[in-house]
């Protein structure tokens, strides 16, 4: 998932450093994979069946909604400002170069070790550990299947579903982004026009989710399919145009309605705790609330505000975290299930949610560092 741009695709963000990153937007990234572990080391401990609270954990899983808003900001924000000052678009094989060279070196040695590392632990059968789910795990296609959860599926890999949906989203952008800038907007700029294409982009989700929902044509892993998930990367994607038209976002005013949200699609409105709700009206509440939720926590960090929200997600720990947060997001499943089973000790579904998180952090941040340090984009 990257989450880096070019110093000329900035937007006038104040906190840029001389490489063209921008440290508020680094340090998001910590933000939105310590809640994805968080929310693991919930789910292992068994703490999800715990009323109100354990929906709290699960819906801690709103990690990925903001990886997925940073995506749709950062990389569409190139097209945005070569349209908004007239200069050529970007290149697309520049683009796609530039997405294959960032996740995959990092995601095949992860995907590779997993497998070993498994190869020597009681794993239970398991079609996903076979030289077919390797394939289809390497290849990013472990999604496109049915009976999703009996087919390729790694036990130490579960996670990486979201980084398929990513991956299909760097596919379709360029295409997206030639349907909103050249074909409706002729090539000229026109930030309404494009708002308004992006709206109805945004509409296939929900329109997805009730194909998925009523009809049985599809595979059951259409569930995980970019269309469900397409309003999250919408939302970043907006954000990228109202940059460019200077709009700004305050936190003071998007951090509470975010909060509030939160608090409301952690009710039994958003659905059971697991990634798809089973009926049509709570995947529609849980899609919406995570949209709105995730935009809103990068609306002002992308939108040039300053104060201490940005200065906080700016500050070092949380850059260095941010730097290495897609490596964290990659091995912290294996990690967890050794710290669990090798140091804490615990039974399946037992023991401290704070323990787990903590001591998998532990393990994690080295071995998060060392592959960033080894597969990282020089």
């Amino acid at each position: 998932m990257t989450l880096s741009r070019d110093a000329d695709a900035q937007g006038g963000l104040e906190s840029v450093t001389p490489t063209g990153r921008v440290d508020s937007l680094t340090g998001i990234r910590a933000v939105a994979a310590l809640l994805v572990v968080l929310t693991h080391a919930a789910y292992t401990t068994g703490h999800y069946g715990q009323g109100y609270i354990g929906l709290v954990f699960s819906r801690m899983e709103i990690g990925v909604p903001i990886f997925f808003v940073l995506s749709g900001f950062l990389l569409f924000a190139p097209w945005v400002n070569a349209c908004a000052e007239g200069a050529p678009a970007p290149s697309v094989t520049r683009y796609a170069w530039h997405r294959v060279r960032r996740i995959m070196p990092a995601y095949v040695v992860t995907v590779v070790a997993a497998y070993l590392v498994y190869h020597f632990r009681t794993a239970g059968p398991n079609p996903g550990h076979t030289w077919e789910g390797l394939a289809r795990n390497l290849t990013l296609t472990q999604i496109y299947t049915d009976n999703y959860l009996y087919s390729y599926l790694h036990q130490g890999l579960t996670q990486m579903w979201s980084l398929a949906v990513e991956a299909a989203f760097y596919v379709a952008l360029p295409p997206m982004a030639y349907l909103l800038l050249v074909v409706l907007c002729r090539g000229r700029w026109r930030p309404w026009l494009l708002l308004a294409g992006l709206a109805a982009f945004g509409a296939l989700s929900p329109a997805w989710l009730w194909l998925v929902h009523t009809t049985s044509f599809l595979p059951d892993g259409a569930r995980l399919w970019l269309p469900g998930y397409l309003s999250w990367f919408v939302g970043g994607m907006v954000l990228a145009v109202l940059a460019a038209m200077g709009v700004r976002a305050y936190a003071l005013a998007c951090l509470p309605i975010a909060m509030v949200s939160y608090l409301i699609v952690s009710t039994p409105i958003g659905g059971e705790p697991t990634t798809s709700p089973a009926l049509l009206w709570e995947a529609l509440a849980k899609s919406g609330f995570y949209a709105v939720i995730a935009t809103l926590v990068v609306a002002p960090l992308a939108l040039g505000n300053t104060g201490l929200y940005a200065k906080a997600m700016a500050s070092r720990p949380m850059v260095f975290l941010g730097e290495i947060s897609y490596e964290i997001f990659l091995i912290h499943l294996v990690t967890m299930e050794l710290v669990m089973v090798e140091i804490l000790q615990y039974p399946i579904y037992n023991g401290s949610v704070w323990l787990l998180f903590l001591g998998t952090m532990v393990v994690t941040m080295p071995l998060a560092w060392l592959l960033h340090r080894f597969t990282r984009v020089r």
